[in-house]
């Protein structure tokens, strides 16, 4: 079989993260807009590519004001760059079903390197006849690496947010 085209199924798919607030506990949210797709061989997984376009200003974690702060000026701007863009450069073999999807993210004006853990579920056929995979991906990033800098210490000492952003991908798609 050689790679096709997939398309992501936001129905069941999703982009979560988390991030500790005052140094002790952490909030998550997620990305509830957006699109892409992949050449993917369900043969040959390393030898897939992907490119994902997020809408910014679909941040939800819960918090109306929050959200809005999230998407100002302090953190995503979303006004002024209204999408985050992950490209995949490669992909390695780690394991029987496990891969590091290496690409390339970018948040406002600044592009970093990214590599995701990926755990390959399968493939199946669903009632209606449509071939599927799902995928689960994680990684860990900086948030200042994307100049997402704000911040505001605290009284007791530490910050109120933190540097580490966890991300987690669960993923399911439909070939084309």
């Amino acid at each position: 079989m050689t790679a096709t085209t997939w398309n992501f199924d936001p129905a069941h798919s999703e982009i979560t993260f988390k991030v500790r607030h005052m140094m002790f506990s952490k909030v998550s949210g997620t990305f509830e807009q957006w699109e892409g797709d992949f050449e993917f061989d369900p043969d040959d997984p390393a030898s897939a590519s992907t490119q994902v376009d997020i809408d910014a200003a679909s941040i939800d974690t819960g918090n109306d004001d929050r959200d809005d702060h999230l998407r100002s000026a302090d953190f995503f701007d979303v006004e002024g760059h209204p999408r985050l863009r992950f490209e995949s450069t490669g992909v390695e073999k780690t394991g029987d079903e496990t891969f590091t999807l290496n690409g390339e993210l970018t948040i406002r004006d600044a592009t970093n390197p990214v590599s995701l853990d990926v755990e390959y579920h399968g493939k199946a056929t669903d009632p209606w006849g449509n071939q599927r995979v799902g995928f689960t991906a994680t990684t860990k990033l900086n948030r200042k690496d994307w100049g997402l800098t704000w911040n505001q210490a605290l009284e007791a000492g530490g910050v109120l947010v933190g540097d580490t952003v966890e991300v987690e991908l669960n993923v399911q798609a439909i070939q084309e």
